[in-house]
């Protein structure tokens, strides 16, 4: 059993920058696959970034460039820098964990993740 905790989550212009943060209790991160998502109202919880068990790292098209994700192995944390924030970037943003499983692939789809944190809310103002 994961428990995830985001925070880091305000109220900041565009062009700003923003760092969440997703703490881990219960077993070790690195031993995951661990994602960023993001649910905008009215919209579908979407793939923002996810690091790979390996250390690997996945960005949805969008993000690449602006968004980084990393993984702290002594702290058990996962962070996203998210920099050049836009207006369309508002949403509540989430991490989740999930267990490796072949065929090995960094899981985008929110079905593919076993465990979630309860989220962290995002607003960019223009």
């Amino acid at each position: 059993q994961v428990q995830l905790v985001e925070s880091g989550g305000g109220l900041v212009q565009a062009g700003g920058s923003l760092r969440l943060s997703c703490a881990a209790s219960g077993r070790s991160l690195s031993d995951y696959n661990m994602g960023w998502f993001r649910q905008a109202p009215g919209k579908e919880r979407e793939f923002v970034a996810g690091i790979k068990w390996t250390s690997s790292t996945h960005y949805a098209d969008s993000m690449t460039g602006r968004f980084t994700i990393s993984r702290d192995n002594a702290q058990n944390t996962v962070y996203l820098q998210m920099n050049s924030l836009k207006p369309e970037d508002t949403a509540v943003y989430y991490c989740a964990a999930a267990r490796p499983a072949p065929p090995y692939a960094m899981p985008t789809f929110s079905r593919e993740y076993d465990y979630w944190g309860q989220g962290t809310p995002v607003t960019v103002s223009s």
